[in-house]
Order: C-alpha cells, then sequence, then structure tokens
C-alpha cells in the first residue's frame, strides 16, 4: 500500500520519539482529514441547494420524523443536540424563508409543533440526495465490503468514546 501523509507523520515522530506507540494516530489523524474533506462536501452539498448546515440538521429531523413531518421544538432540540434558545432562533428563520411553519399543539394548549413545508420537504430531500452523492464519491475508494466493515468498526468505536 503507498504511504499517505499520516504515513510521514508518524514516520517523523518514530524518528523524534523512537519507542513511542504512535497507533492511536495512524487511526485517528485519518479520521480527522477524512472528516475535513467530508465537512468540505457536506457545505458543498447544501450551497448547491441554499442550505446552511445547521438548516439541514433541522429540516431532515422534521423529514424523518414521518408524515405529518412535524414536532415539538423540545423534540428538535433532543434531534439536533442545541439549546432551546437556538432551536427558537434557527425555526424562526426556517419559518421566514418558508421551509418550515409553526402550529398550535392540538394536544397541548401551550404548546406549539413545528412542520415541514413542502418547499422544505423538496429542499431536504434535494440537498441529501446531493449529500449522499458526494458522500457516495468519498467512499469510492472502498469495495461495498470494505465500507460495511469500516461503518461496523466505526460504531463500535463510537459506541465506546
Amino acid at each position: 500500500m503507498e504511504p499517505d501523509e499520516v504515513d510521514m507523520i508518524v514516520e517523523a515522530w518514530q524518528r523524534e520519539l523512537p519507542g513511542t506507540d504512535l497507533s492511536p494516530m495512524q487511526v485517528l489523524s485519518r479520521i480527522n482529514r477524512v472528516s475535513h474533506h467530508l465537512d468540505r462536501a457536506r457545505k458543498a452539498a447544501f450551497a448547491a441547494h441554499d442550505v446552511e448546515p445547521w438548516e439541514f440538521d433541522v429540516l431532515s429531523a422534521l423529514r424523518r420524523s414521518g408524515t405529518p413531518y412535524r414536532l415539538s421544538p423540545g423534540r428538535l432540540v433532543a434531534e439536533t443536540m442545541v439549546t432551546s434558545g437556538t432551536m427558537t432562533n434557527r425555526v424562526d428563520r426556517l419559518v421566514e424563508r418558508g421551509l418550515v411553519e409553526r402550529s398550535a399543539d392540538p394536544t397541548d394548549r401551550r404548546g406549539v409543533l413545528v412542520s415541514l413545508t413542502q418547499q422544505g420537504r423538496s429542499t431536504v430531500d434535494a440537498a441529501l440526495e446531493e449529500l449522499l452523492a458526494q458522500e457516495r464519491a468519498i467512499l469510492s475508494a472502498l469495495a461495498p465490503e470494505e465500507a460495511q466493515h469500516l461503518a461496523d468498526t466505526l460504531r463500535e468505536l463510537a459506541r465506546n468514546v
């Protein structure tokens, strides 16, 4: 296998600090580099559809919820891991763009529900397709079974972090 940048970095550290266990760097530096490429690909995919990454997060949480594509602000907070104040601001901005709408919660007089509009659904679906195309390109160097093995390995790693 042809050496990459991480191999060169590890080799340099081995030269400077012989005997140091650099095996974590072999894995995590590569994950970091792939993450950097993925961030750029995500931004490009979303920009192609005039969507910010945070907008995609909110819209996709609503889309994944299934028909009628509606969640409470509290559920959106849990899905996107932001504060309630941040979510209020985000929903306000998405309402202004016509991507979501607020309505009264029929089961709670004080509650509000956030729903995906048709424009929001079309936008998130198109952005997702673009994102998947970008992600497929990133993974194209791997055979399908290699990609599945990597997914399984990363799942195990993520469970233990």
